[in-house]
């Protein structure tokens, strides 16, 4: 049974695909929310993306542009809107194909399973699932991490936290963005779960808690995964 990652805010669009979708055989985990999409991807490891383009927390272009930084999972790309210049752009950023709503259901099935033949056809291009800078290598599917040739054994919310910054490599993440992406709440002002877990984070890999080089803070914006610390 293949599992299909659902990015979708219309709640009855999203349950129709859905229930459609499951007559065939295909596991379909919803998302509502944009900004929950590449902790969800990174938790499900799902084998297609159907992405909506319009979604609030963040959109489908950011979604797609930030996954294709680590990963060439299957991105199907939906959106309301006929403009030439989005579907353009939605397939030049790395989406795997793109269709127009309202969505034909069979036609949305024959899509994905295009998508999954190709995949089947062409294994070498199959998702990279392995990320590594340096040192440091994150197995998405077997929710591994090694560091030096030594496996490093994270709790759950710090290995899904981590691999949100990861992902993100290079890139600021407030802790508003991070707390929406990790546990689907926004930041309240008090809540200090997200430094919490970065201070054990740190711990775990070496990482001067005076000057973080590996998981640096960016005072007033918030925290950045360093890509070239992981090489020395």
């Amino acid at each position: 049974m293949k599992k299909i990652l659902l990015i979708e805010d219309d709640i009855r669009l999203a349950e129709l695909i859905s229930e459609y979708l499951c007559r065939y055989d295909f596991n379909v985990v919803q998302v509502l929310r944009g900004d929950q999409a590449l902790s969800a991807i990174a938790r499900e490891q799902p084998d297609v993306v159907i992405l909506d383009l319009m979604l609030p927390g963040m959109d489908g272009m950011d979604i797609c542009r930030q996954l294709r930084k680590s990963s060439a999972l299957p991105v199907l790309m939906l959106t309301a809107r006929a403009d030439i210049f989005d579907q353009v752009t939605g397939l030049e950023i790395g989406a795997d194909d793109y269709m127009l709503k309202p969505v034909q259901p069979r036609l949305l099935l024959a899509h994905l399973r295009a998508i999954l033949r190709r995949q089947e056809n062409h294994p070498d291009s199959s998702p990279n699932r392995v990320l590594r800078f340096g040192e440091l290598q994150i197995d998405l599917a077997a929710r591994q991490v090694c560091w030096k040739g030594n496996e490093i054994d994270l709790k759950t919310s710090d290995y899904n936290l981590f691999v949100i910054l990861v992902q993100a490599a290079g890139h600021v993440l407030s802790r508003d963005e991070l707390l929406r992406r990790w546990r689907g709440i926004d930041f309240d002002g008090m809540d200090r779960t997200v430094d919490v877990s970065i201070s054990r984070l740190r711990r775990r890999f070496n990482d001067d808690a005076q000057e973080p080089r590996k998981i640096k803070t960016v005072w007033g914006r918030g925290y950045l995964f360093s890509p070239i610390a992981w090489e020395e």
